[in-house]
Order: structure tokens, then C-alpha cells, then sequence
């Protein structure tokens, strides 16, 4: 069982909207399946708008069932972490 990190890198869909939820979703369920302990989302810093994008998709219900806490990274602007913890 692994308790690696996982990295979903925004970058090369940043304005193709209807591919960043499934790009997120994808990259949720693939850390799930691997039982990894976080999911890095770099999202860039740019106008921010993506990164806000990615929190209000974090923040639905049904997604915010599925991790135990989300982090800003205090150093980088452009990067969210998602931690997940398992039995």
C-alpha cells in the first residue's frame, strides 16, 4: 500500500475549463485508488483565478467527504495540497 504524494499540475489546461474539473476529479480518484497521503494541485500563479476555481471544487460536499483537510501553501501561491487520511 502506498502512501506516496501525488501531483496534478494544472499548467498546459489552465483556460480549458470544461477539462479542469475532470482533470480534478481524475487526479482525486487516482490518489484514492493508490491510498496516497496527499495530492499536490499546482495551479500557478497567474491571476489567481484558477486556484479559485480549484478551491471551489475542493469545497463541494461531495468532494470535501473524500479528504480530511486541504492546505494553501504558505511559500508558493500557486500550489494547494490535499491531505488524505486512511484506516
Amino acid at each position: 500500500m502506498s502512501r506516496k504524494s501525488h501531483t496534478l499540475d494544472l499548467h498546459p489546461i489552465y483556460n480549458k475549463g470544461d477539462k479542469i474539473d475532470a482533470a480534478l476529479e481524475q487526479a482525486m480518484n487516482d490518489a484514492e485508488e493508490a491510498k496516497a497521503s496527499e495530492l499536490e494541485i499546482i495551479c500557478g500563479k497567474g491571476s489567481g483565478q484558477l486556484k479559485k476555481r480549484v478551491l471551489r471544487f475542493l469545497d463541494r460536499k461531495d468532494i470535501r467527504a473524500r479528504y480530511r483537510r486541504l492546505k494553501k501553501d504558505p511559500d508558493d501561491f500557486g500550489r494547494v495540497f490535499v491531505y488524505f487520511k486512511w484506516k
